[in-house]
């Protein structure tokens, strides 16, 4: 691994989480292959392909508004192996901060994260994502 690696995958996770916080979900979806997974110990069945994973997106991002609850998700911790076939294995432990609309920030959650990533046209994109919530059995 060299360290441009390690920058480009920091690079591609601020954009995706701000994505993701920012409620532009089409744009976060994106970041993932067509045929991407998104599995977590907190669902019984994993989203699979992106128009999966863009709607459960939609769905918690209008949930969100809806309580007047602003969501960012902040990524450490990172461990990034390039794999022989060209994939990077990447994972992070994720804090998500949740605040009120008027109230104070507190812990939401806390998961650690495993994702493939795979280039496509020369981008990354995640094509299998696991999350792991501490507060559940893995």
């Amino acid at each position: 691994m060299t360290g441009s690696l390690y920058e480009e995958v920091q690079h591609f996770y601020g954009r995706q989480m701000r994505h993701l916080d920012e409620g532009t979900v089409t744009e976060w979806a994106a970041t993932f292959t067509e045929d991407g997974v998104f599995a977590a110990n907190a669902r019984p069945h994993p989203q699979e392909g992106r128009s999966a994973i863009e709607q459960g997106a939609r769905e918690a991002a209008a949930r969100l508004a809806a309580a007047g609850v602003q969501h960012r998700h902040w990524l450490g911790m990172l461990e990034v192996a390039e794999q022989p076939d060209g994939t990077v294995l990447a994972k992070t432990y994720a804090l998500i901060i949740a605040t009120p609309e008027g109230g104070s920030a507190a812990v939401h959650l806390s998961c650690r994260c495993e994702d493939q990533l795979v280039r496509v046209a020369g981008e990354l994109k995640v094509r299998h994502r696991q999350v792991y919530r501490d507060d559940l059995p893995a």
